[in-house]
């Protein structure tokens, strides 16, 4: 049985203070938990969360990176950096990169393809608009984001990539996919990937990430397709991550 990932995105919020009350608050149950734990802090606190989680079974995951390995880019940050301060992980691609910030597809898959060259795991996140669900676009939408990472990194990358499906018009609005929704569109990123190439299929991994709470993060896991959560205000609150952490069987 695959482990589930139970990931928490702290967006551009908290301090030195709340960082350290977050993974205190988070110790207990992702060391006594059987599935893997990953926490993406902003980037000013990745060095002293990296610290503070370095005898636990915690990971470290940065919420983006660079698209190009170094050099004249005031204000960015590269994936070599990310590593060298103890991250593991990158999300890559959060619907809110693409919508307030204009990354493409393309950016996306060569920020992908830095990703793992410098060791890091990305976590691949793809998803649909409400008017691109509304209007049964949304296989589409999530075809051509999965297809132009393909087509720049090839499809074995998602031995090691992992992917986050994101509906946007569940993120921090409250509204949440239904459990059977995400599950469907989980079977679909499953058949569109395992249809290339039948290596991928044993470590592939699917999480789902929009609006999760403690009190529907069971139902999603619970689901055949659906391999974990991306967790995004809840994991800024130390009991209900962890009680997150926990509803994972």
């Amino acid at each position: 049985m695959k482990k589930k990932i139970i990931a928490g995105n702290w967006k551009m919020n908290g301090d030195t203070a709340s960082a350290t009350e977050i993974v205190e608050g988070i110790l207990d149950a992702a060391n006594a938990s059987s599935h893997d734990v990953v926490i993406a802090p902003p980037f000013v606190y990745l060095s002293s969360v990296a610290e503070k989680i370095s005898d636990s079974k915690i990971r470290l995951s940065a919420q983006n990176l660079a698209d190009h390995e170094s050099g004249a880019f005031t204000g960015e940050i590269s994936a070599k950096m990310l590593s060298d301060v103890g991250c593991t992980y990158v999300l890559v691609g959060h619907s809110e990169r693409r919508q307030m910030y204009g990354e493409t597809n393309t950016v996306v898959a060569q920020k992908t393809a830095l990703a793992l060259s410098n060791g890091l795991t990305p976590i691949l996140c793809v998803g649909e608009t409400l008017e691109e669900r509304e209007s049964d676009q949304w296989k589409d939408v999530i075809l051509a984001q999965i297809n132009a990472v393909i087509e720049h990194c090839g499809i074995e990358i998602f031995q090691e990539t992992i992917v986050a499906y994101e509906p946007v018009w569940a993120i921090g609005t409250g509204k949440s996919a239904s459990a059977e929704i995400a599950n469907e569109v989980h079977e679909f990123i499953y058949y569109t990937l395992t249809s290339k190439s039948d290596k991928i299929r044993p470590s592939l991994k699917v999480l789902y990430g929009g609006s999760v709470a403690a009190d529907n993060s069971a139902q999603y896991m619970s689901q055949t397709y659906i391999d974990g959560v991306l967790v995004g205000g809840a994991s800024l609150k130390p009991s209900v991550f962890s009680e997150i952490i926990r509803s994972v069987e």
